[in-house]
């Protein structure tokens, strides 16, 4: 069973990446937040793997964060979460969000993420809510961090431009931590985040 690969990579997508350890090219499905996180082509990176058996297949799934994996594997506990579906919806939210969501019945937030209805959304909370204490969450800033209207507009703008959800949370988190200023005022925290992303 392969649980980590250490090696160069060899090309990468948003959704998958090949990565050659000592001349054998993996072929691992990532998140969008690992892609965003791994170097470019030709340099080194390590991943954390869940060997997904099947009769007719062998898959490997890949992420930078150990937390991420541990919470991937806790969505396949789930009747009807298959590893596909699993990385759609870590590539649609951040490991940290998908965590506050779960714990606070937050069905509205998960029914945003791609291939989530409302039963399969009330199914992740029943299920895992009472399964997450040893998820850490870090508390953001002013106790709001970007979950506010306008942080949520900011947000919604930015994937509206095309950027992946993950890479255009962390710009407004860290436009928010640099200036909680800008919290208050649409166009000065969007500018902020789009100075962040660049």
């Amino acid at each position: 069973m392969i649980a980590y690969l250490r090696g160069r990579v060899l090309s990468k997508a948003p959704n998958q990446v090949v990565v050659d350890c000592g001349g054998v090219g993996y072929d691992v499905a990532i998140s969008v937040s690992t892609f965003s996180e791994l170097p470019g082509e030709g340099a080194e990176a390590a991943l954390h793997i869940h060997t997904h058996v099947r009769e007719d297949q062998i898959a490997l799934f890949g992420f930078a964060e150990m937390q991420e994996k541990r919470l991937f594997e806790r969505l396949l506990t789930i009747s009807g979460i298959g590893p596909k579906l699993a990385i759609t919806v870590l590539s649609g939210i951040s490991a940290e969000r998908l965590v506050v969501a779960i714990r606070g019945g937050d069905h509205a937030t998960l029914t945003k993420i791609p291939g989530i209805g409302k039963k399969t959304a009330e199914r992740v909370v029943l299920e895992l809510k009472d399964k997450l204490e040893d998820m850490a969450v870090p508390v953001a800033a002013g106790g709001g961090g970007y979950h506010t209207p306008l942080g949520d507009d900011a947000l919604s703008a930015l994937v509206n431009l095309g950027y992946a959800r993950p890479v255009a949370q962390k710009a407004v988190e860290s436009a928010i931590e640099k200036d909680p200023e800008a919290a208050k005022d649409f166009e000065t925290l969007f500018r902020a985040a789009m100075a962040a992303i660049r």
